[in-house]
């Protein structure tokens, strides 16, 4: 089953992991542009048709429909790769990976 970990809210953003049985299998990022929904959905490079559609759906379903149900359009941008780490503020030991090491994930 589909499920959504809400990791950022803005007044007109949101940012969520996307877990299948408790594995994390992709992210979304919302855009609410007025009646407008922009998302961006990163998943796994092996993602098929199938798999994009079915994501689709559950991020138009469980988020998307909840945060306008009277939208006019619904956009989606996909993009399918490997994750390569979180980077942030902390220390650049702490916040960097070894690149080699993402084949092996």
């Amino acid at each position: 089953m589909i499920s959504f970990d809400r990791e950022v809210r803005t007044p007109y953003s949101e940012t969520y992991t996307i877990l299948d049985d408790g594995e994390i299998v992709g992210r979304v990022d919302l855009h609410i542009q007025g009646a407008n929904i922009h998302a961006t959905l990163c998943t796994t490079a092996d993602a098929g048709d199938d798999r994009i559609r079915e994501l689709i759906d559950a991020v138009d379903e469980q988020l998307a429909m909840t945060a306008d149900p009277y939208r006019e359009d619904f956009i989606v941008t996909v993009w399918k790769g490997v994750p390569a780490g979180v980077y942030g503020d902390a220390t650049a030991d702490e916040d960097t990976i070894d690149l080699g090491e993402i084949g092996e994930r």
